[in-house]
């Protein structure tokens, strides 16, 4: 089973994280995508985040895929860092295959990810392209640091069986949408 894992806070969620599962279900020859809704991200404010089980509910009004799973297994296994959320997934599930996907303005910050060279070891990650970060892969400390361990992009339906560190960078079409710019912050 290859499964794609995209945290964030989905505050609120909206059709640009349904056009990276898409992308990445079909580019990444993945099984399904967990969207990973965090208790509360560690790099950014809290203040006004809604309840998780309410962003929950908010992710499946949005959208009824059937290979997109809708999570608060942060808060379940009681931890705030992805790092430790990869290593508890990849403990419990060892024969799934999970890749770690970030869009490509998460790429520009991920050196600042608590042990995200842990991260990077523990799954393969995939950065989907996003409007305004196309170059991050060429100026992200991120990206610099883990040059050698980077896929084609021709490549990337292997990505999911490769053997971290391994990431690649996905072009295609994107979306303009965010979820600060839908809070108006």
């Amino acid at each position: 089973m290859r499964i794609g894992l995209l945290g964030g806070s989905f505050n609120p969620p909206h059709n640009g994280h349904v056009h990276i599962s898409e992308l990445a279900l079909a580019r990444l020859k993945l099984h399904q995508v967990w969207w990973l809704a965090t208790p509360g991200n560690p790099l950014k404010d809290h203040a006004g985040l809604p309840r998780l089980a309410e962003r929950l509910a908010l992710c499946r009004k949005l959208t009824r895929h059937p290979r997109i799973r809708f999570t608060g297994l942060e808060a379940a296994f009681n931890v705030r860092y992805t790092a430790d959320t990869v290593d508890i997934l990849t403990r419990r599930r060892p024969a799934a295959r999970f890749v770690w996907l970030m869009g490509a303005d998460n790429l520009a910050d991920f050196h600042r990810w608590e042990r995200w060279r842990d991260i990077a070891a523990t799954v393969p990650i995939a950065v989907i392209d996003r409007p305004g970060s196309t170059l991050a892969f060429h100026s992200a400390k991120a990206a610099h640091a883990l040059a050698r361990f980077r896929l084609d992009e021709a490549d990337a339906a292997v990505l999911a069986g490769r053997e971290p560190p391994a990431w690649t960078f996905i072009h295609g079409a994107r979306s303009a949408l965010s979820s600060t710019a839908l809070r108006g912050g």
